[in-house]
């Protein structure tokens, strides 16, 4: 097998709307042998891992509900490979470093007619080669990492002819995100939502040192009734416990009715499992999928999946996979750092090592997961090197299965 052509890592990037709630997945494919950057044909080489990833890794059924972008350069634009693709679910960005030919332009139009969104990616200047390409695209994704404020402006003005959805990317600061919100931008990429805001003085909410109660009664294996008296006092905990608990993520095959229902149903380790989700909830709104949750969610599953093909049969070693992997946002969430959220917990030694300094197996599996989320696949194939029975095609297959658990989080399963 050739190697450096054929180790693709998968990554994924979330792209918000304006309510900051989660739209679409952009999918990178990544090559593992070399920085991404430096491969010209990368995509082309990712044509086959594309059809792999949705014949048999079951992306589709991954996305969930939402839309996968792909970037497409011009061999894959005229490739037949995109047409086995589910065209309903993918929208196609064109690359600016394809010329809008008529070649192009004519299978713009027959990609559009098969029921394929497209979107024109790296947007930052006005230029009219690209009106025919306008006419036909639904998205524009707006770099705006090169541009100041009046650039910005003028791209975005330039561009109001068009009935087009905005999409700013590479957006890396709450600054940028209002800015390209007050310009009118529909969608939004980038790490802004991720990333950890520590804000001096923010106490937990109520809810919150609830959750941190229930988790450490939980590890101590408490009795119900003590389970089942904290929740008492949080009905808005209990609900996205019962919606959580119902959704098609748990695998429960009946429908759970009751609190204490829940909780013996579930068993101790799913109870654990889904107290960490609700972590990422607001109670007041009963909101289940936010981008947060869902990316949390799917780094969980991933480091449970991952710590499984690492050490099969060690069920403790997945747990604490999927405690790393879930807790590794909450800085985010709760704007403290983790040294001082992890004093609220007790966690295994090596889950505290890894949250706090990224170090050890667990550590390394949560520096993977981050490199799949930004799309190095350089550093992805190094560190996948550092971890025992992993590689490119088993992290792929994880991943898919990750994003497949996180997306039916909060889907009702149907009545029976």
């Amino acid at each position: 097998m050739n190697q450096g052509t054929e180790e693709i890592f998968i990554g994924r990037q979330p792209i918000l709307d304006r309510d900051h709630q989660l739209y679409a997945y952009e999918l990178l494919f990544r090559n593992g042998r070399v920085n991404a950057a430096d491969v010209s044909d990368n995509l082309a080489a990712s044509a086959s891992v594309i059809s792999h990833a949705f014949a048999e890794l079951g992306i589709e059924r991954a996305l969930g509900p939402y839309k996968g972008f792909v970037n497409c350069d011009e061999t894959l634009l005229l490739s037949d490979m995109l047409e086995i693709l589910p065209s309903e679910k993918m929208v196609l960005e064109i690359l600016e470093t394809v010329e809008p030919t008529p070649q192009i332009i004519e299978r713009c139009r027959d990609l559009k007619a098969r029921g394929f969104t497209l979107a024109l990616d790296d947007f930052v200047n006005f230029e009219e080669k690209w009106q025919p390409l306008l006419d036909l695209v639904e998205v524009v994704k707006v770099d705006i990492m090169p541009l100041d404020t009046a650039a910005l402006a003028a791209v975005t003005k330039a561009l109001d002819r068009w009935p087009l959805k905005l999409l700013a990317e590479k957006v890396d600061s709450r600054e940028q995100a209002d800015l390209c919100h007050k310009l009118g931008y529909h969608l939004f990429q980038g790490y802004f939502f991720a990333k950890p805001a520590i804000l001096t003085g923010k106490k937990l909410s109520q809810s919150q040192l609830a959750l941190m109660q229930l988790l450490g009664l939980v590890m101590e294996d408490a009795d119900t009734k003590n389970l089942e008296a904290i929740f008492k006092r949080e009905a808005g905990l209990t609900m996205n416990l019962m919606r959580l608990t119902n959704s098609v993520a748990t695998g429960v095959a009946t429908r759970v009715t009751s609190l204490r229902h829940a909780i013996t149903v579930l068993g101790r380790r799913q109870l654990q499992r889904w107290l960490q989700l609700l972590l990422y909830t607001n109670p007041a709104s009963g909101n289940v999928a936010s981008p947060l949750l869902q990316m949390a969610a799917a780094r969980g599953r991933l480091m449970e999946l991952l710590a499984n093909r690492m050490y099969p049969g060690k069920r403790d070693f997945e747990d604490r996979g999927f405690m790393t992997g879930i807790m590794s946002l909450m800085p985010t969430l709760m704007g403290a750092p983790m040294a001082e959220i992890l004093k609220g917990v007790s966690v295994a030694s090596d889950v505290q090592i890894a949250l706090e300094s990224q170090e050890g197996e667990l550590g390394i599996m949560l520096q993977l997961i981050e490199a799949l989320e930004s799309g190095d696949g350089a550093k992805c194939h190094d560190l996948s090197a550092q971890l025992q029975g992993l590689d490119h095609a088993i992290i792929n297959t994880c991943l898919a299965e990750a994003m497949a658990w996180a997306s039916s989080i909060g889907q009702e399963k149907p009545e029976d």
